[in-house]
C-alpha cells in the first residue's frame, strides 16, 4: 500500500507551531494549489473562458528539524513544494459537535 502525496503550491498563512497535552510540538500551515482550464467551443484554440479552481490544503510538520525550519522560515505566499501523506481524522469543536479533518502530514 502507498500513501503519498506531492504538492506546489502557495503558503496561505504563517505557521504556527502548537503542543497539545504534553505531546510533541507540531507546526501547521495552509498551502493553496490552483487548478487552471479552458472552457468553451475549443479547449485547444484561444477561444472559450479560463477556469480557476483553489483548493486548500492544511499541513502538519511533526519532524523534530523540518518542524522547526518550517516554523522559522515558511512565510505566508512562500511557493513551496511539501511531500507526504494524506491523513483524516475527527475531532470534536468547541461546540461539541464531531468533525471530519484532512490533513498532509509533510
Amino acid at each position: 500500500a502507498m500513501n503519498r502525496v506531492q504538492l506546489l503550491g502557495r503558503v496561505g498563512q504563517d505557521p504556527i507551531m502548537r503542543q497539545v497535552d504534553g505531546k510533541n510540538p507540531v507546526t501547521i500551515f495552509s498551502l493553496a494549489t490552483n487548478e487552471m482550464w479552458r472552457t468553451g467551443e475549443s479547449e485547444v484554440t484561444q477561444g472559450g473562458d479560463i477556469s480557476q479552481k483553489t483548493t486548500w490544503h492544511r499541513i502538519s510538520v511533526f519532524r523534530p528539524g523540518l518542524r522547526d525550519v518550517t516554523y522559522q522560515y515558511v512565510k505566508k505566499g512562500a511557493r513551496l513544494y511539501v511531500e507526504g501523506k494524506i491523513d483524516y481524522g475527527e475531532y470534536t469543536d468547541k461546540n461539541n459537535v464531531r468533525r471530519q479533518a484532512t490533513t498532509i502530514i509533510a
